[in-house]
């Protein structure tokens, strides 16, 4: 996980316990407390989920540009090595 994935999610996390703190001390009813609360641990998930998601779609694009890379690199060394055992 990069240093960029490792600070969002601190501070997602950060914010959902804020949030709930902030829910717990507020002077509402329970059942009110408790419905922000499960609120906001479901945004909390939904926003990891989507930052995983991301991820997932980086890396698969780097793997397909290495891949590509390593391809092309093997077709190249082929290719001189049929030149160099027809010249020899």
């Amino acid at each position: 996980m990069s240093d960029n994935s490792k600070v969002l999610v601190g501070l997602l996390a950060g914010l959902a316990a804020g949030a709930a703190l902030g829910l717990l001390l507020a002077p509402e009813k329970g059942s009110d407390t408790r419905d922000k609360l499960s609120q906001s641990l479901k945004d909390l998930a939904d926003s990891i989920r989507d930052k995983a998601a991301d991820e997932i779609n980086n890396l698969t694009s780097l793997k397909d540009k290495v891949l590509d890379s390593v391809k092309t690199k093997l077709r190249q060394s082929e290719e001189e090595f049929v030149d160099d055992v027809e010249h020899a």
